[in-house]
């Protein structure tokens, strides 16, 4: 029987939106208004929160609001940890966040957007604790996001460069487009299942290794190339057996990608601790001229899990969090594309063209 063929929506316009627009040709992100490196220069995550939810939410638009209400969600949300560690067992740490997130109340006096992004580090860093046999470590409200974060996983608070790290990549990772797991919410959220259910649907989408889980095999790359005379005869052999090489191309950027350049500097504001920036930057130079000599006709360049590898490594998270890591920034986006299509008020349903077999009496 003939299989239908998928090929991924590509070049279809599946709706209008204010958040965010990637333009692949030129290499360039803007996120309501303004260049993403523009964007994260000064301003963090709380920065963007408030850019993304403004005219949706009451705290939208007032960076100190959205920071205040993130740390009272927090708190609120370390009450829910120890059920959520009674059930997490083997659950990997972006399956076991799916548990925290459902065991989220339904009313509360923080709005649902609110609950889940306050939630979602606390979350995170309590299952790692965990599974590392330590004990949770409550919230600071007073902190943002990124720094409480380190400090909860860590039980000590993180140098400022660090917080700062974290704070860059998870700002720069908050919106992109109609990406999978963001399209993934926005048809959930056209169904009125709500916003907590719509970023459940998220973070499934994101548990892919197609979408969310590069960054850990770029250091796994790295870690096999080992040294600096075994990057070309690697790189070679990897290209010529088809291999892929993690950390370059992208689907939609046929250039570089804008938020590989903010994440590198990123690593290179971090200074001796690092580690192999100037190993992976050799990597990257070698990796490209690689791909140019034996992959003409391709345009491949370095992407965004490239360089999130490298920072998050130098700030001590370790791999197995790097993609329920990459939800703690992206669900701010989330909730924003929920916002927006539950405003636009009808559910998406898509056409599709049959290709199966047709009956006789209908031929």
């Amino acid at each position: 029987m003939k299989i239908g063929h998928n090929d991924g929506l590509d070049g279809v316009m599946a709706g209008e939106t204010v958040l965010s627009h990637v333009d692949g040709e030129a290499g360039t992100l803007i996120v309501r208004g303004a260049m993403i490196e523009d964007l994260v220069r000064h301003g963090g995550l709380e920065d963007v929160a408030a850019l993304l939810w403004d005219g949706f939410t009451a705290d939208g638009g007032d960076v100190a609001a959205v920071r205040r209400d993130l740390g009272a969600a927090r708190q609120a949300a370390f009450a829910l940890v120890p059920g959520l560690l009674s059930v997490a067992g083997r659950l990997t740490p972006i399956e076991a966040l799916r548990v925290g997130l459902a065991l989220l109340p339904d009313e509360d006096r923080l709005p649902a957007h609110v609950r889940v992004c306050g939630a979602l580090p606390v979350f995170l860093a309590a299952l790692l604790r965990h599974g590392a046999g330590d004990a949770p470590v409550a919230p600071d409200p007073a902190l943002g996001t990124a720094a409480d974060l380190l400090r909860m996983l860590r039980g000590a608070p993180a140098p400022q460069a660090h917080a700062r790290a974290l704070d860059v990549y998870l700002a720069t990772v908050a919106d992109h487009g109609f990406n999978a797991s963001t399209f993934t919410a926005r048809v959930i959220a056209s169904t009125r299942a709500g916003l907590v259910s719509a970023v459940i649907g998220g973070l499934c989408a994101l548990k892919g290794p197609l979408h969310g889980g590069a960054p850990g095999p770029v250091l796994d790359m790295l870690d096999e190339i080992g040294t600096i005379d075994n990057i070309g005869p690697w790189l070679e052999q990897a290209v010529v057996d088809g291999s892929r090489l993690m950390g370059f191309g992208h689907r939609i950027y046929k250039v570089r990608d804008p938020r590989a350049d903010v994440l590198k500097q990123v690593v290179r504001d971090l200074g001796p601790s690092s580690g192999r920036l100037a190993f992976a930057a050799e990597v990257e130079r070698q990796a490209l001229a690689t791909l140019r000599r034996l992959k003409p006709g391709r345009r491949l360049d370095t992407n965004v899990e490239f360089y999130t590898a490298l920072a998050l490594e130098a700030v001590g998270i370790p791999r197995a969090a790097f993609t329920p890591l990459f939800g703690v920034g992206r669900a701010v986006g989330w909730c924003a594309h929920v916002f927006e299509q539950e405003r636009g008020g009808r559910i998406i349903r898509p056409l599709s063209r049959y290709v199966g077999p047709v009956p006789k009496q209908a031929a």
